[in-house]
């Protein structure tokens, strides 16, 4: 309904409704009419033309009378076109027909209605309008009735009456618009004093909601005076109120003041008081309170009893059912389902599925018919545990018992098959469920389309995406995304391309994911310039590249050896106050070093570390790689190793590999010294134990591999330590005293002693002499501690 044509229907104030007193002559005429309307299917048959006019002039009451909408619209429209000029000069009659078409709620009638009514001119009742507020603010339609009520204001001077104006003020608080219902209660008061306590009680609770309480005390002090609270429904409000925002003290007073003053705590009150303290955790209170419920003569529900049993398990209370169900039991009450349900829920949290699997069993016995709340607690537990076979029988019995299994049922059994990397019983398991008549949703689909994408299958996922078009189902934009990022992954951009240019024709609100998707595949294809148009899009779309745009882009100028063109993008990232990530700088650090340019690199490293940002595995390696292919800068390679081990940083295989083959290769037939001034006033333990392991004729590969395991146990990466000589020894490199006294010394570092037997190393006496002597030069590095717990167990090896 527009304004303008509210502002052409003119008000019509309310004075007798007709000009002829309601006899009871007319009484019966009226009766007679709505009976033939009723009856009669062709009813107008029936009227001459006196009584065609007559009709006109007790139509305001015979609209009154009709109770079926249809039928009062034929009789307007036959008005209206029979007997224009008398029908129309009547507004009570239009006013009556406007307040049977509000009372249906037939709000496109009304607006037909009222566009007659502008174009005849016909004045309107205070009332009817009234009527239309009330029919808009109940059915939710805000803007309707905020203009309907704007009109009434200005047209009479006064608001709508007091039932239609709370409906309205009771909308405007569920639409957390608290300033306009403030605003419209204020207006009540000041034209005309239409206000009741309903009317306060709704703007009071608004205020309560939103943690306004004093707001609201003053609201009621401004009515009724200070101290003054009229009943209880306000105190409970307010009580409400307080427990909202966490006040318990202010809670309390307002509980005591109501019974100083001779108001009964109703079960709400309790209630109110109960759960505050339950979500608090004081259930020495709560008991209490209870306790007084039952002392009043108060009858307390069973889902009251099951609220304060639920918040006791959420508080770490340990599940005892036998002695929940005895508590609801000597309470008066008999626990129902949510009571084995919340139960059964608890029990599957703590993992003890079996004792929940007899609650339902119990349950069952005792005529409760256990629905997808109380199975789906279980099926999440087995499938989190890998129960897979037990769950999918839960599902079967859920039907045997009558509860016909729901989509969640299935999703969450579906879903633990795809994270487990069980992708054909997850496909057969959608099979079921479509067997069983239960429609797939968005959600299935993406669990089963995301697992497949990310095991590989490509052509399954398609055909799966397919699917759920053809089932007219809509994907949203997470199944757009997997699929795009999936197809990338799989090296099939073209595909991505077809299922991205989809999901926009499609109406589906694509993202920055959604782009940063294509944009990782148009720098894989090397196609640089797509990526920077479609960062560009984003841009015009309202979106805002991130840090993961910026990088893919720079690393793809990068792999181009376009260092210019990075740079450009890392300046414009700087910009457009998109903070650069550890990813950012690799790509630059690695740009550098494969031009050789090792000064800007390690420039570039220093900048990141200034930003706050730790380097990472790849960081470290790209420099240990670099420097490791020169025999000339091998100093440099260790000390980004020493540096990468001292900040806790794990290398990976292909670090190893870098650092192992750089030395194998570039110091044939020499010994390497440390260089002067190494690793920033460190001496380097690496360089220690390779020079000296080569004057003592060690091959350069034995050299290597033993400086890089005393480097990881001393940094007490004694795992990493024990995974790398499981490679070395794969590649036929057997360990040496050397590796087991490394080792060793690296479980004691990490207070693991006891496990330096699972070394695998069995040393004869010249071994075990070898490797206290080389004990001794690792022991420099190491606190006392370690020292003499390693000394200890080497000694007594040799003792024996």
């Amino acid at each position: 309904m527009s304004k303008t044509l509210l502002s052409r229907i003119k008000p019509l104030t309310n004075p007798p409704r007709s000009h002829f007193p309601i006899t009871s002559r007319i009484k019966k005429q009226v009766t007679d009419i709505v009976n033939i309307l009723k009856t009669q299917q062709n009813w107008s048959q029936f009227l001459d033309d006196e009584e065609e006019l007559r009709l006109v002039e007790i139509s305001p009451f015979v609209f009154d009378r009709i109770q079926d909408v249809e039928i009062g619209v034929k009789l307007f429209d036959w008005l209206s076109n029979r007997r224009k000029d008398e029908f129309f000069a009547n507004g009570f009659a239009c006013s009556s027909f406007l307040k049977l078409l509000a009372r249906h709620r037939v709000f496109s009638e009304i607006e037909d209605v009222l566009g007659n009514l502008r174009k005849e001119n016909v004045k309107i009742t205070h009332e009817a309008l009234s009527h239309v507020l009330h029919a808009y603010a109940e059915s939710g339609l805000l803007s309707k009735a905020v203009e309907v009520y704007n009109y009434v204001v200005e047209s009479y001077g006064s608001v709508p009456d007091v039932i239609a104006c709370n409906s309205l003020l009771s909308l405007f608080v569920k639409s957390r618009r608290l300033g306009d219902a403030r605003k419209m209660y204020d207006e009540m008061f000041e034209r005309g004093g239409c206000v009741d306590n309903y009317s306060t009680c709704i703007l009071l609770k608004g205020m309560c909601s939103e943690g306004k309480v004093e707001e609201g005390r003053k609201l009621i002090e401004d009515r009724w005076g200070k101290g003054c609270v009229p009943n209880i429904v306000f105190y409970n409000t307010i009580i409400g109120g307080y427990w909202k925002i966490g006040d318990v003290e202010n809670a309390n007073l307002v509980f005591k003041e109501l019974k100083s003053k001779g108001f009964m705590p109703t079960l709400e009150t309790f209630g109110t008081m109960i759960n505050g303290y339950c979500k608090k955790g004081d259930f020495v209170a709560s008991d209490q309170l209870l306790r007084e419920v039952k002392e009043r003569g108060l009858i307390v529900s069973v889902r009251f009893l099951n609220n304060i049993m639920d918040a006791k398990y959420r508080h770490g209370t340990k599940v005892e059912p036998a002695e929940s169900i005895r508590w609801i039991v000597a309470n008066g009450c008999k626990p129902d389902l949510a009571t084995y349900n919340i139960l059964i829920n608890r029990l599957c949290k703590e993992r003890k599925m079996e004792d929940a699997v007899r609650l339902l069993d119990e349950a069952s016995k005792k005529g409760l018919t256990p629905n997808n709340i109380s199975y789906s607690p279980l099926i999440q537990a087995y499938c989190k545990i890998k129960e897979y076979d037990i769950a999918s029988k839960l599902l079967l019995q859920m039907a045997e018992r009558g509860c016909k299994p729901d989509i969640v049922a299935y999703g969450i059994l579906i879903h633990g098959l795809v994270v487990s990397g069980h992708m054909d019983a997850a496909i057969e398991m959608k099979v079921k469920l479509v067997d069983r008549g239960v429609s797939p949703d968005a959600a299935i689909y993406n669990m089963l389309m995301s697992g497949l994408c990310k095991s590989g299958k490509f052509l399954p996922s398609k055909l799966l995406f397919s699917e759920m078009l053809d089932q007219n189902i809509s994907p949203d934009a997470y199944v757009y995304a997997t699929l795009i990022d999936g197809f990338i992954r799989n090296g099939d951009f073209d595909e991505a391309r077809k299922i991205f240019v989809l999901s926009v024709e499609k109406g589906v609100k694509v993202d920055v994911v959604h782009h940063n998707a294509m944009i990782k595949g148009f720098c894989r294809s090397g196609m640089l310039n797509e990526a920077l148009i479609c960062m560009n899009r984003m841009t015009e779309e309202n979106l805002v590249p991130d840090e993961f745009t910026y990088s893919t882009i720079i690393d793809g100028y990068v792999k181009q050896q376009d260092m210019a063109m990075a740079i450009k993008i890392f300046r414009d990232m700087g910009k457009s106050k998109c903070k650069p990530n550890v990813v950012t700088y690799s790509s630059l650090v690695n740009g550098f070093c494969c031009q050789g340019d090792f000064k800007m690199a390690e420039e570039t490293f220093k900048e990141m570390q200034s930003c706050g940002l730790v380097p990472n595995v790849v960081t470290y390696t790209t420099f240990i790689r670099s420097f490791a292919k020169d025999g000339s800068t091998l100093g440099k390679a260790v000390y980004y190793w020493e540096l990468m081990l001292r900040n806790n940083c794990v290398p990976n295989e292909v670090t190893f590999n870098c650092l192992l083959e750089g030395f194998v290769k570039n110091t044939s037939g020499k010994v390497l010294a440390e260089p002067n001034g190494f690793n920033e006033g460190h001496s380097s333990l690496f360089f220690e134990f390779f020079y000296r392991m080569k004057l003592d004729g060690w091959s350069n590969h034995a050299a290597a591999y033993n400086s890089v395991l005393v480097g990881l146990s001393v940094h007490g990466m004694v795992k990493t330590a024990c995974r790398f000589q499981d490679r070395m020894v794969k590649k036929g490199f057997s360990p040496d005293p050397v590796s087991f006294a490394a080792i060793l010394h690296g479980f004691c570092v990490v207070g693991s002693s006891k496990q330096w037997r699972h070394t695998g190393c069995n040393l004869d006496e010249k071994g075990l002499e070898v490797a206290v002597e080389y004990s001794r030069v690792l022991e420099r590095h190491l606190p006392q501690a370690v020292i003499s717990e390693a000394s200890t167990i080497l000694h007594a090896m040799v003792d024996t």
